[in-house]
């Protein structure tokens, strides 16, 4: 066998060839733009989706042309855009909203804080939710207490929060749950009270905004998702935005092993001091870039992700106004059936981009509900759970070590009799308009 050839992939020779394949790319784009009118009962309507345009796939191949496969210059990009959407000093990059919420939540205990959360230490967080809010707690050896949430709003009131409040309370972690803002203000105020660190979970809820600001801009961490079904994506991905410049190193340097240093991908000596100083019983002048200072993982983005999140990131107020327009659409037609469905609400001065519509029956449990997303499914017409419904009930949670702030009544109707359907950018209102029309025929069987 012989040498295995490079491809080097720079140079002006290669301007043309590059050409080439973006007019090629503007063809397909062309082709597949054509889409049928929808046919109710036939063609399957979704819970969500990805939205993808010619600019999607043009970012996607100039990101793959260029051959810089880890974090380069998309991923520069897409920060830069980022800090100014999410209002956040600093973006960190992840692979997921999974990694997000267990990056920001294992800073809470970083060694790098001046007070970091200790094995033991409590964190306020609602009953209904995702697995991947609450599991990093655990993960991280920190004790969550749960509340109940309100059955409209779907979030924990102030004043809950605030009673569950203990000796060994030291943070709070919640989710804007499907888009939908909790008193994000009333809890920072309740966390500067009470010396408390609150970190909010934005992976439904990229977009929304209380009190005229985005969330995610009232903790001390915010954490985002790029998934497909979510407000924007880069395929897999994910973000954790801070301010605080303590709080960026930790961050930052738990995203990459621990490691002590801070120069970026493909880049030595940065800080002009890699070959010196003494650190822990390493010998002097250790090399900087294999020191660690803490217990890290690896939580990075390629730049093909970040490319295609440069792209989507630009229409994400797009996006929202598909949501919220979608979601009135089916608001105004499900509202006559109130008096047989509990509706959302959303608080005063919050404007959610919503994740989905929820709707809960009155009358009936998990048998009618299951009943409901069969008759639906025989329709062609997708719905979820709310999440995980009331994740102390989740067998992974049987017996784990946390506590449970008073009863949780409606987090326990939400699991029996709450679904949630689709208002999605990509959904049209022909297909709002059969998902309404089929939830008032289930109801009126």
């Amino acid at each position: 066998m012989g040498p295995i050839d490079a491809l080097h992939l720079t140079g002006a020779a290669l301007d043309g060839p590059r050409a080439e394949v973006q007019a090629a790319v503007a063809r397909y784009a062309d082709a597949a733009r054509e889409v049928p009118p929808f046919r109710p009962g036939v063609d399957m309507v979704p819970v969500a989706g990805r939205v993808l345009d010619a600019a999607d796939l043009h970012a996607l191949v100039d990101a793959s042309l260029d051959g810089w496969l880890t974090e380069g210059r998309f991923a520069e990009l897409f920060v830069e855009g980022l800090r100014r959407t999410t209002g956040r000093t600093e973006a960190l990059l992840v692979g997921s909203g999974s990694q997000a919420n267990l990056l920001a939540i294992f800073g809470l205990c970083s060694p790098l804080l001046d007070a970091p959360l200790r094995p033991g230490d409590e964190v306020i967080t609602p009953a209904v939710g995702f697995a991947t809010t609450v599991t990093p707690i655990y993960q991280a050896g920190l004790r969550p207490v749960y509340v109940d949430v309100e059955p409209d709003t779907l979030n924990p009131t102030t004043d809950a929060v605030e009673a569950a409040i203990g000796p060994r309370t030291r943070a709070i972690v919640a989710a804007h749950c499907l888009g939908n803002p909790f008193d994000a203000p009333a809890w920072a105020a309740l966390a500067a009270e009470h010396d408390l660190v609150l970190i909010e979970d934005c992976c439904d809820a990229f977009g929304s905004t209380i009190a005229g600001a985005p969330v995610g801009t009232f903790g001390a961490a915010s954490t985002y998702s790029f998934y497909p079904a979510h407000h924007m994506t880069t395929g897999e991905g994910g973000a954790v935005g801070v301010d605080d410049p303590t709080w960026i190193r930790a961050l930052r340097s738990l995203r990459e092993w621990g490691r002590d240093c801070w120069c970026p991908p493909g880049v030595n000596d940065a800080c002009g001091h890699r070959f010196e100083g003494r650190y822990g019983e390493l010998p002097e002048g250790y090399d900087h870039k294999y020191v660690f200072s803490q217990l890290g993982f690896n939580f990075k983005m390629t730049d093909l992700q970040a490319a295609l999140g440069t792209t989507q990131l630009g229409k994400l107020d797009a996006f929202g106004a598909a949501r919220r327009a979608n979601f009135a659409h089916l608001d105004a037609a499900l509202r006559p059936l109130a008096d047989r469905l509990v509706l959302p609400r959303a608080l005063p001065g919050a404007d959610p981009s919503w994740f989905g519509y929820p709707v809960t029956l009155r009358d009936g449990g998990a048998a009618e509900r299951r009943e409901l997303q069969r008759f639906l499914l025989e329709r062609r017409i997708d719905s979820r759970l709310l999440l995980g419904g009331n994740l102390t009930r989740q067998p992974a949670l049987l017996g784990a070590d946390h506590r449970i702030a008073g009863p949780l009544p409606h987090a326990d109707r939400i699991t029996e009799a709450s679904i949630w359907v689709g208002v999605a950018p990509g959904l049209t209102t022909a297909m709002l308009d059969w998902v309404a029309t089929s939830i008032g025929d289930w109801l009126g069987r």
